[in-house]
């Protein structure tokens, strides 16, 4: 889409995004990132303003580190590029949902998620046929 006088600045997150998010007391919003094709829970990362925009506009993901305090984008130093394929808000505006095409392990561990390696002991439940909700 051309930039026009009434487009959103390509400089700062489009007030109507911004104007759905329900960010936490330091401005962030965290984003589940997602492998797009497979479902595959990736990782959790934090967002603000700029990482949203940055991602939505370039196609990669950027996160904001709540320990370096700055901005990182994923695979700049290691190669496990995340690309964009899309990006949903939750129904509360205070998730998101990346979904990528994954080029090599997302944890910084090596792991191919962030999740394979710390399984917690839980009991399994079994659906029924009412609902609990």
């Amino acid at each position: 889409m051309p930039v026009t006088e009434s487009s959103p600045s390509l400089t700062e997150l489009d007030p109507a995004i911004g104007a759905m998010l329900k960010r936490d007391d330091d401005g962030l919003v965290a984003a589940v990132v997602q492998q797009h094709d497979t479902g595959e829970v990736l990782m959790l990362g934090w967002m603000d303003d700029e990482a949203l925009r940055r991602t939505l506009t370039e196609g990669r993901v950027t996160f904001w580190s709540r320990s370096r305090q700055s901005y990182w984008r994923k695979g700049d130093t290691s190669g496990h590029v995340q690309w964009v394929k899309g990006i949903r808000l939750d129904c509360d505006g205070d998730a998101l949902l990346v979904q990528v095409d994954q080029v090599g392990a997302a944890c910084h561990t090596g792991d191919r998620t962030c999740f394979d390696a710390r399984l917690l002991p839980a009991v399994v439940g079994a659906a029924t046929t009412g609902r609990d909700d």
